[in-house]
């Protein structure tokens, strides 16, 4: 089956973006346990962050990041992958088979509604939570101009 390019970055970018346990837990919930073959053991390591001032700036270095990333092919060939931001190796293996099984036919529409649809919900609230935490603590800051004194 043949996914338009937007489609997998949202499930890849969901799937990168989720937290563990929830991941495992829904996935259980799911009796998802497809056999496959390990193409990449899991393994971890750096990726270099660049960053821009403003946005527009020139780039610089920004520091160092660590990666976990992982490969698996399905009996029926499909092959998945994945990299997340940390060190959990189960969880790059699990999301690496999420993205096979959301390549085929069979489990793409129950997967979205199931798995990727209420795992982008849980990040959305958490961002929310986050950000309703930050606002909280906010100090609008403001300059009075004064009239002129001539």
């Amino acid at each position: 089956m043949h996914f338009d390019t937007t489609t997998r970055q949202r499930w890849m970018r969901v799937l990168a973006h989720s937290q563990p346990a929830a991941l495992s837990a829904r996935m259980s919930a799911l009796s998802l346990a497809p056999d496959y073959d390990t193409l990449r053991a899991p393994e971890i390591g750096l990726v270099q962050i660049q960053a821009r001032m403003g946005g527009t700036g020139e780039r610089f270095f920004a520091g160092d990041a660590t990666l976990t990333r992982a490969a698996i092919r399905l009996n029926s060939g499909t092959l998945g992958y994945s990299y997340v931001l940390g060190r959990d190796k189960a969880h790059a293996e699990r999301c690496a088979v999420i993205d096979a099984l959301l390549q085929e036919q069979p489990y793409f529409q129950t997967l979205m509604e199931t798995l990727i649809a209420p795992l982008e919900a849980d990040r959305a609230a958490r961002i929310a939570a986050r950000q309703a935490e930050v606002n909280t603590s906010r100090v609008d800051f403001f300059t009075l101009v004064r009239g002129d004194n001539a």
